[in-house]
């Protein structure tokens, strides 16, 4: 294991890199779409389906239950990750989106058709789309926070939108567009003061920062596995053990209930409540491992090295004719979305992957972001831990050379 930042091991970690796209090494910069992992989670996978195959909490054998000790071990180094109180309060869900699904439709119960519930104007789809179902069948009313032309919430905005009709204010921890940093602490305990519930979409969060619910203070807090190297169809909400208990279960069936009858059902405790059927035991398993690998190496140490590569990309990008970088805010993370004048972020997406750069092109299921500020997408390059300036230094001679065939 990696016991230093040291950017030759941490790659070597990586299989995934070590590959010919096109016949060009891989310079992998679509961190935010999902991250690329390293054997210590592949092996947990493997291992997992190798010696311990087996449903978990059901069975008496012995492969259940070293299957149920491996995957509560993972539940318990979430919670300490991001310091919640209790593993009562760690749900394993599939995703993000599915941890907002949970709460947004658990939600229908506290909320009426003269309430309001707030978003921003930066949300990922997943973290809009919800809030609109809920004040469908509600008929509450969905007020959003105005983006500025730097990619920063309109805080003075928030806060007149914020009353006593607020009952929900959901918004990311991080863009995945713009890559602005929200004041994540400040902006719940405004909610808080007119006793708001907060959502937090930590999606693009914990890939790159500590993360400490207890002192942000969130009721609720949404994040996926395969952003923070882990694999794909893993998740984790948290949620305040009050808000848990007092919430209805989203799914019903095998798991989450204590008692079933014909005429009545009852529920398990936390966190099973919200934990219905088989789980992604592997997945969940591999989390675990993911969490160690980024402990090992130091979030810390990911943080500054991807902040550095940030500035540098921008340094660069920026000495290119017609570009245009949207999301400047001042508290940023290790995302860049850009157009060139004359281009298509389309056409450019192809010519880099040609060239095997991997970046993303389109609206990044950020529409109303792109309505904001009258464009139909952009190229977002957004950095990992693996990342470095030499792969930096070809990306961007690959813009230029995609700029030169294009215009």
């Amino acid at each position: 294991m990696v016991k230093e930042f040291n950017i030759a091991e941490i790659r070597e970690a990586f299989p995934i890199l070590h590959q010919e796209v096109n016949g060009k090494p891989l310079v992998y910069l679509d961190n935010g779409a999902t991250v690329q992992k390293p054997k210590a989670v592949i092996d947990a996978i493997s291992n997992y389906y190798e010696t311990i195959n087996a449903n978990v909490h059901r069975g008496v054998h012995s492969l259940s239950q070293w299957a149920t000790d491996a995957m509560e071990g993972a539940r318990e180094k979430v919670r300490a990750h991001i310091n919640a109180p209790s593993t009562k309060e760690i749900i394993f869900t599939s995703g993000t989106t599915d941890s907002i699904n949970i709460i947004a439709s658990s939600f229908t119960t506290f909320v009426g058709k003269e309430d309001e519930i707030i978003i921003s104007a930066i949300e990922h789809h997943s973290n809009i789309v919800p809030w609109q179902m809920l004040c469908e069948r509600t008929g509450a009313t969905l007020k959003v926070i105005p983006v500025l032309d730097n990619g920063e919430l309109d805080q003075d905005t928030y806060a007149e939108l914020l009353s006593a009709k607020t009952k929900m204010v959901a918004f990311n921890h991080i863009s995945n567009s713009l890559g602005t940093i929200n004041p994540v602490k400040e902006m719940i305990a405004a909610a808080h003061e007119v006793g708001a519930a907060v959502l937090i979409d930590g999606a693009q969060a914990l890939p790159h920062l500590k993360v400490d619910v207890q002192d942000l203070d969130a009721d609720f807090y949404a994040f996926s596995g395969h952003k923070m190297y882990a694999p794909t169809g893993v998740g984790v909400l948290f949620g305040k053990e009050e808000w848990l208990n007092k919430l209805p279960p989203y799914r019903g069936g095998g798991e989450m209930i204590a008692t079933v009858t014909f005429e009545k059902s009852t529920y398990a405790s936390l966190p099973h409540k919200f934990e219905a059927g088989t789980p992604n035991v592997a997945g969940n398993i591999a989390l675990g491992a993911a969490i160690d690998f980024m402990n090992e190496i130091g979030l810390d140490a990911i943080a500054s090295h991807e902040s550095e590569l940030v500035a540098y990309a921008t340094e660069k990008l920026m000495q290119i004719e017609g570009m245009k970088i949207y999301g400047i805010a001042k508290n940023k993370a290790g995302v860049i979305s850009f157009n060139i004048d004359g281009v298509h972020n389309y056409d450019l997406g192809v010519i880099l992957d040609k060239l095997g750069i991997a970046v993303r092109t389109g609206h990044h299921c950020t529409q109303p972001i792109m309505d904001r500020f009258g464009i139909a997408g952009t190229a977002r390059a957004s950095f990992g831990m693996y990342n470095t300036k030499e792969d930096i230094d070809k990306f961007i001679a690959g813009v230029e050379r995609a700029k030169n065939m294009l215009l």
